[in-house]
């Protein structure tokens, strides 16, 4: 994962992913850059997945703790 998307919040990189998807349903991209922008994808997806897990797991124990 590069510096910059450390500093992207969840809806960003929502937001990139989603303009890659479209790119790719409409067949904007040729091949070249379709390997990257599928690479990118992949960074995005992992990087959503990793902040959606660390959110629920907040919210696990914000949740535990007022119980």
């Amino acid at each position: 994962m590069d510096a910059n998307m450390e500093q992207m919040s969840y809806t960003e990189a929502k937001k990139e992913l989603t303009e890659i998807v479209t790119a790719i349903e409409t067949g904007e991209l040729d091949v070249d850059a379709l390997t990257e922008k599928v690479k990118r994808a992949t960074e995005l997806i992992l990087f959503c997945r990793t902040k959606l897990t660390h959110t629920d797991e907040e919210l696990q124990k914000i949740l535990n703790d007022i119980t």
